[in-house]
């Protein structure tokens, strides 16, 4: 009789039409990535000499001015930071929703999110680490914008690292929602703490005069390129999970007749 009137677990959907924009949408994210690479080294103005608040310690390391290979990193780096947020946001707009409505399709949307995220987390620390590296002489220094995104990072590990330690379905997905937005609570810290503390040594980009106009091109077409990356990665993945979660729906509901 309990049997009879537990209730059935729906059916995900075979896919969607998104699905299929994910072909050109990667093509062209690829493409256009690959365009503003060449554009940072062939089109893009090197920028050497300026004075990084004049002789500076940093690290223990005399810093001068900014080298023409920290530059060229300057042109994936910020694009990458940015998806970054972006997919941080979408991530914590679907575990809203999923708190909202217990939907589980909404936790997986913020599940895959997370996951794309992940990735280009893992992208800004590695060109942000270059980057500093080759701009102040030092692998790390424990400057207010290079900290705060290194605290999003681990939050963003240790969503996954809570999602792998709870076995109850509903509880792993309330859990990964409250991480979500804590994550996304970190994004807005991280775009504007080096305007809130004078002190911090990473330069403010976007600003009056911040960037020349070959600069900002170059800067734009890596973006929508990675924005596209990001994108078709995240509709792969989707529907690659809900497949899956299709077939365990389906295979319940072969058991349970």
């Amino acid at each position: 009789m309990a049997d009879s009137q537990k209730k059935k677990r729906p059916v995900p959907e075979a896919g969607q039409w998104p699905d299929k924009l994910l072909v050109p949408v990667l093509v062209a994210g690829v493409v256009l990535t690959t365009v503003g690479f060449l554009m940072a080294f062939l089109y893009a103005a090197p920028v050497d000499g300026a004075e990084v608040n004049g002789f500076q310690l940093i690290g223990s390391k005399l810093v001068t001015h900014r080298q023409l290979l920290s530059q060229k990193i300057f042109y994936f780096h910020m694009p990458v930071a940015i998806v970054s947020f972006v997919m941080l946001i979408a991530a914590a707009y679907y575990a809203i929703r999923f708190l909202a409505s217990k939907n589980q399709r909404y936790d997986t949307c913020s599940r895959v999110a997370m996951e794309i995220s992940l990735l280009f987390v893992i992208g800004t620390m590695i060109t942000g680490d270059l980057w500093t590296r080759f701009e102040w002489g030092v692998w790390w220094t424990w400057d207010p914008r290079l900290t705060t995104y290194l605290i999003l990072m681990l939050i963003v590990i240790a969503y996954f690292v809570m999602r792998n330690s709870v076995d109850d379905p509903e509880r792993r997905a309330t859990y990964g929602a409250v991480i979500s937005i804590i994550a996304f609570i970190d994004v807005p810290i991280c775009m504007m703490v080096t305007r809130l503390i004078p002190t911090s040594i990473h330069p403010v980009v976007v600003r009056q005069n911040g960037m020349a106009p070959d600069m900002t091109i170059t800067v734009m077409v890596c973006l929508v390129g990675m924005l596209c990356v990001a994108y078709g990665l995240y509709r792969l993945r989707f529907r690659t999970v809900r497949i899956e979660e299709r077939v365990e729906a389906l295979k319940e509901q072969l058991e349970e007749e």
